[in-house]
């Protein structure tokens, strides 16, 4: 059994996918990587293909018909043989020294009686044009270099949530928890990290920059005018998340800390679709921003009063055209503070 499965969901990624891959490689044996190519019209699927014939212990390449990036993970899951899962996609890479105290750390963890569920790391902004890089980092919130629960959390401050960059789940866990992300669909990522969450009982810490996050490409899927061209991909995975977190509720009922977290989640991503709904300026959307809170209130009333009264719910929803704007400027000065997209 490999140690840890990464897989590269890749849909014509050729000027970049070995650059990732080549970074990936530096892990060796103890790594699998598994190469989804879906659908891709250009070289992709060659690359792949040629990868797989270098490194044929180390890289799987499977094609597919295209599915859109939440099936290409969920191919990953299915073929996956390491003891924990990771997803890379093909535009990042890794940090290479990271990568060694990751998989040291894993390798340690692994021989204990009950395998960890969840290790965090950082993750860099690596922004074209950016001056600094911008460090999404856990000091102070997660305890470091020590096996820990949800109790020892503490306050997690809206924006510094976890994401998929930051997230190696127990592959066990990920399909105990029955995972399956909707197909042509942007924006699972999101999904991916909230849906286990519940069934997450340790947790592991390591305070290194891992991840390279890049953005900067015009067609990628958090620029804001492709996200609102995609916006009801972004109104189901919203949709989604509101249904988790009503199916969990007996869960977090007994786990005050994780069910606040979970709830600010869920708040930040409303703030998101509706912001994308108010930014598109049309009355059509504007009807959509409505629909979706009623959706909330529908499913969880305490939740959508516990929200809508929020700062971010309250700003989201200031009635009319200077409302709005207050939105908008609200928007753009935390796009500045954290280079989101």
């Amino acid at each position: 059994m490999k140690l840890l499965s990464i897989v590269i969901p890749c849909y014509n990624s050729e000027a970049y996918m070995a650059n990732c891959i080549h970074s990936l490689l530096t892990g060796g044996e103890k790594v699998e990587i598994i190469i989804v190519d879906d659908g891709s019209k250009d070289r992709t699927g060659e690359i792949a293909d040629e990868f797989a014939r270098r490194y044929p212990t180390i890289i799987k390449a499977i094609h597919q018909e295209n599915g859109g990036h939440g099936e290409a993970v969920n191919t990953g899951i299915r073929n996956a043989t390491g003891l924990y899962f990771k997803v890379v996609d093909s535009d990042d890479w890794v940090c290479i020294s990271a990568f060694r105290e990751i998989l040291k750390t894993l390798m340690e963890l692994a021989v204990e009686r009950e395998p960890l569920d969840m290790l965090l790391s950082n993750f860099v902004y690596e922004k074209e044009g950016a001056k600094r890089r911008k460090v999404m980092n856990y000091r102070g919130v997660f305890p470091q270099n020590r096996i820990f629960t949800w109790e020892d959390v503490k306050f997690l401050r809206k924006g510094r949530y976890i994401l998929m960059h930051s997230v190696i789940f127990r592959t066990r866990l990920l399909r105990e928890c029955n995972l399956e992300l909707p197909g042509h669909t942007f924006y699972v990522d999101n999904i991916f990290v909230y849906q286990p969450l519940p069934h997450v009982k340790t947790i592991y810490y390591l305070n290194v920059d891992f991840y390279r996050y890049y953005i900067g490409r015009e067609d990628q899927s958090v620029n804001e005018k492709v996200m609102i061209s995609r916006i009801d991909q972004q109104l189901r995975v919203n949709s989604l998340m509101i249904n988790e977190y009503k199916s969990a509720y007996f869960i977090l009922r007994e786990n005050r800390k994780l069910r606040r977290y979970m709830r600010n989640y869920l708040e930040i991503i409303m703030a998101v679709s509706s912001i994308m709904l108010i930014r598109s300026g049309t009355e059509e959307n504007l009807k959509k921003k409505q629909e979706l809170w009623e959706y909330l209130k529908q499913k969880d009333a305490r939740t959508y009063y516990i929200l809508k009264l929020g700062v971010l719910g309250q700003t989201m929803n200031l009635p009319g055209r200077s409302g709005r704007k207050i939105a908008e400027a609200a928007y753009r000065l935390a796009r500045m503070a954290v280079g989101f997209n």
